[in-house]
């Protein structure tokens, strides 16, 4: 298909000049030419050769002297015979697909705000393409028949944006779920209920727990299972969390406490007597959001009460 069968039709529908055929092109959403003037005057002058289209000169008072283009009758043959003519499958050419092809280098936050940002591209453009369906801009109405068929047109490019914009929602939605699993699988935890009452016991983690941050994923999994009860094991804790001069285990345990979750931490006996962490755990077993116990017996009892 080339910029001939879209002047050809244009000027099926009514005369114009190269500016009138340029401006219906920027505002078309389907005739996808950029419709500048070089191009267009060239087809034009092509097509007067081949006896396609005459022009006509109209003066104006107040203004410069404008080419008025109209179709033939053998330009009309040449249009109705491409009409007829087999239509081509579209072709799939969007960059963002090769983008997101090679996207598995960015992080988690990276694709997501890739997606992002493609998704406020395509409300933008949907929003338009809804506008311009709504004014009917540059459509030709002779017939009921031919105003049923732009309107069509209208819907199938509103459809398209409207389809992608869905498919870029559902890729955010699964890639989110991936992630989910991802984190699920460093750590092995179970949901454990005793007596009607259920809590997280969390058995190995990939990364032991080093900072405030490293918390974050064991939040969002007592929020996912809507439980505020979690019991850890010594070997999910780095070494640092046992060093009191390091701050870690303050850190850790005041996160939990921000956001409501009773924790309870099951320690070898060697390690809760050493020096100034026998002091911690008698101060810690206190309180009501986080002790340590020796056993799970006792852990358990504890965390359920």
């Amino acid at each position: 298909m080339s910029i001939d069968h879209a002047i050809l039709g244009i000027l099926s529908w009514q005369p114009s000049t190269g500016y009138e055929l340029k401006k219906i092109f920027e505002e078309s959403s389907f005739m996808y030419w950029s419709g500048n003037n070089n191009q267009i005057y060239k087809a034009l002058i092509k097509m007067q050769e081949e006896e396609l289209v005459t022009n006509e000169v109209i003066h104006q008072e107040s203004s410069p002297s404008k080419k008025v283009y109209t179709i033939t009758e053998e330009g009309l043959k040449k249009l109705k015979t491409w009409v007829l003519h087999s239509p081509e499958v579209p072709e799939i050419k969007k960059t963002f697909l090769v983008q997101l092809a090679w996207s598995d280098i960015l992080n988690d936050q990276e694709i997501n705000e890739s997606l992002s940002s493609y998704e406020n591209e395509l409300k933008l453009h949907l929003a338009l393409q809804q506008e311009k369906a709504r004014r009917s801009l540059h459509s030709p109405n002779r017939t009921s028949r031919e105003s049923l068929i732009w309107e069509m047109i209208s819907e199938n490019i509103i459809s398209t944006y409207s389809h992608e914009l869905n498919w870029v929602q559902e890729t955010r939605r699964k890639l989110h779920e991936h992630q989910l699993i991802e984190e699920k699988e460093k750590m092995n935890y179970q949901i454990r209920e005793t007596e009607n009452k259920k809590y997280i016991e969390l058995i190995s983690i990939e990364n032991r727990l080093n900072t405030e941050n490293d918390t974050l994923d064991l939040i969002s999994l007592c929020w996912e299972h809507e439980l505020s009860r979690l019991m850890l094991h010594y070997t999910t804790l780095s070494e640092d969390f046992f060093d009191l001069k390091t701050g870690v285990a303050g850190g850790i345990i005041q996160k939990f406490s921000n956001y409501g979750i009773k924790i309870v931490l099951i320690v070898p006996q060697e390690t809760m007597q050493k020096g100034r962490f026998r002091e911690m755990t008698a101060e810690t077993n206190k309180g009501n959001h986080f002790r340590m116990y020796e056993s799970k017996e006792e852990a358990e009892a504890w965390l359920l009460e």
